[in-house]
């Protein structure tokens, strides 16, 4: 005779597979790979990544350095002082993309006297994290920006080729590829957003 045992037992069922599990299944599967498709057709279309060339952006961001571009925003708007963003100097397309700090908008005189820069005549006040500046390049006489151009400088201010440089210049829109807004990890540096 079985001995009966104490206490609560529980009877499983066997699970079997329907044809709902399956489809519902496949449904969340059919979902996960339209929103992977989406999302990389988004990033491709509005988006794309750029290397740093150069040490002419630190202690920001380092040579070698990945930065994700948005290549949508100036569509919509157009760059702003203190946006960072890359462009094709002079719209060279055999060029690789700089990546700087706008610092002048369209219709604005630049110069740069005695190492600071000098926007419609009136000092312009930045952080003390910029170095003064050696060689104002171009920028030593007045430069009057056409309406769509733009004054880009390097955060590391005496190791940059920007708009003081002659083959540079003032930054056209049309050659701004987007702003820059999220760095990759480097040696140096982990991830995060541009500021």
């Amino acid at each position: 005779m079985a001995r009966r045992k104490k206490g609560l037992t529980f009877y499983e069922k066997e699970k079997k597979i329907t044809k709902a599990m399956i489809k519902e299944i496949l449904w969340m599967i059919f979902y996960c790979f339209a929103a992977i498709f989406v999302a990389f057709v988004f990033v491709f279309s509005v988006g794309m990544q750029v290397g740093i060339i150069g040490v002419s952006m630190e202690p920001g961001l380092y040579n070698g350095q990945e930065v994700l571009i948005n290549r949508l925003v100036y569509r919509l708007s157009s760059p702003e002082r203190g946006d960072i963003i890359a462009f094709l100097p002079n719209g060279n397309k055999n060029s690789h993309y700089y990546v700087k700090r706008v610092v002048g908008l369209p219709g604005e005189t630049i110069q740069i006297i005695d190492g600071y820069v000098y926007i419609d005549g009136k000092f312009y006040a930045e952080d003390d994290n910029y170095d003064k500046i050696v060689d104002p390049g171009i920028a030593e006489t007045e430069l009057k920006l056409g309406t769509d151009e733009y004054f880009v400088l390097g955060d590391n201010r005496n190791n940059s080729e920007d708009s003081r440089s002659g083959n540079i210049g003032p930054v056209h829109k049309d050659t701004i590829e987007g702003q820059a807004w999220f760095h990759l990890s480097c040696e140096e540096d982990g991830m995060g957003v541009i500021k």
